[in-house]
């Protein structure tokens, strides 16, 4: 497995790509960074981890864990990895095993969410009215427990 990078599910791939901002999308998002963070957040609040199969070679090809970091978006990736196994261990940067096991956490989540960005997007025109509304009914759905991963911090 290659822990320095990012997969996406193959199955996924066109979505990822249609929730980017661009001239041919209404994608609320500007890198493929912030997809699968947005996604891994989903997948957490929803406790939905989905093993991904197949990955996408091409576009969006595996993405750096460099460009992860650079975003600031790198420490979610070890916080999930150490809340899943609840083993600090998990934090090593110098042991390839935990990598890989923190990659697959956060890959399985990603994917988790995307399944049910799939389901909640499907048929929508403008993905970021649709996203827009998934937040707001998420908001006003229950008194969110302080466990709970807050969503709405991605209103803006």
């Amino acid at each position: 497995m290659a822990a320095n990078r990012i997969r996406v599910a193959k199955d996924k791939a066109e979505l990822v790509k249609a929730l980017l901002a661009s001239k041919d999308t209404t994608g609320p998002f500007q890198t493929f960074v912030e997809v699968m963070v947005f996604a891994a957040a989903l997948g957490i609040k929803n406790k939905k981890r989905v093993p991904l199969g197949e990955t996408s070679k091409r576009e969006p090809s595996p993405i750096p864990q460099e460009n992860f970091a650079s975003l600031g978006h790198d420490l979610i990736i070890k916080l999930l990895g150490m809340t899943e196994i609840q083993d600090i261990n998990i934090l090593s940067s110098r042991e390839e095993e935990y990598e890989d096991q923190r990659t697959q956490i956060f890959e399985e989540y990603a994917n988790g969410g995307l399944e049910i960005l799939q389901n909640e997007l499907r048929g929508a025109v403008d993905y970021s009215e649709r996203l827009l509304l998934v937040l707001i009914s998420e908001r006003g759905n229950k008194e969110q427990s302080e466990e709970e991963f807050d969503l709405s911090k991605f209103l803006t």
